[in-house]
């Protein structure tokens, strides 16, 4: 039915109800049917879409970090594998203060000081390159993870010390280097998750999965069990 036949039928109830006699009432006027047309037509935001709030990609709403070089790089790498971006910053900063240049004495490279072997088993080709470096650091600590049951206290002492001198010790080796970096880390890591601003509420519509590596209740120092 059209705004116009709406505006007659109006009309012509009006007539019934004052019955007979009565005196014609007017029609509504042209403002009320241009008003009523008006109601019926969709907003101005497109054509009937309702328009929607949305986080953009390089936000915080995940829990990302901020405020670091490589940031997105980072965010984008931990996301992909699982892991907690902050944990990861924290990462690389101890390793290489976000320099993607840095070598060390043995040979490690790159912001994750990956050692060449080890890159290439993670199929980076270019330890300098910073995107390469962090998504192979990314993938190395995940692995970290899984090996030592999502424990990041034991990853990061992996990802330093090796798998191998974590499993014969049961824990952080009793090496003043390992038991430093892992300290070290996760101050970091802390640093970089009281430094990222709170997510924005329209994040809050999706429960967001998860994070493993984030440390557990009272982890914020290192075991030697």
């Amino acid at each position: 039915m059209s705004v116009t036949d709406v505006v007659a039928r109006v009309h012509e109830l009006q007539q019934l109800i004052q019955g007979p006699g009565a005196p014609t009432p007017a029609p509504p006027s042209g403002d009320f049917a241009a008003k009523l047309a008006g109601a019926s037509a969709p907003a101005a935001t497109g054509a009937g879409v309702v328009p929607t709030l949305s986080v953009s990609a390089g936000s915080t709403a995940g829990g990302g970090v901020s405020g670091v070089p490589y940031a997105d790089e980072i965010n984008a790498a931990a996301a992909r594998h699982g892991i907690d971006p902050a944990l990861l910053a924290g990462l690389i900063r101890q390793e290489s203060n976000f320099d993607p240049s840095a070598v060390s004495p043995a040979g490690a490279r790159g912001l994750t000081q990956l050692m060449p072997g080890t890159a290439a088993g993670l199929g980076v080709t270019d330890a300098s390159d910073p995107a390469q470096a962090i998504d192979g650091g990314a993938r190395y600590l995940r692995q970290q993870l899984d090996a030592f049951g999502n424990d990041p206290v034991r990853a990061l002492a992996a990802y330093n010390a090796g798998p191998g001198a974590v499993t014969r010790h049961g824990g952080v080796p009793p090496y003043a280097e390992t038991q430093a970096y892992v300290r070290k880390v996760q101050q970091y890591a802390e640093e970089y998750r009281r430094a990222t601003p709170a997510a924005p509420a329209v994040a809050a519509l999706s429960a967001p999965r998860p994070v493993i590596g984030a440390p557990r209740s009272g982890d914020l120092g290192y075991s030697t069990v």
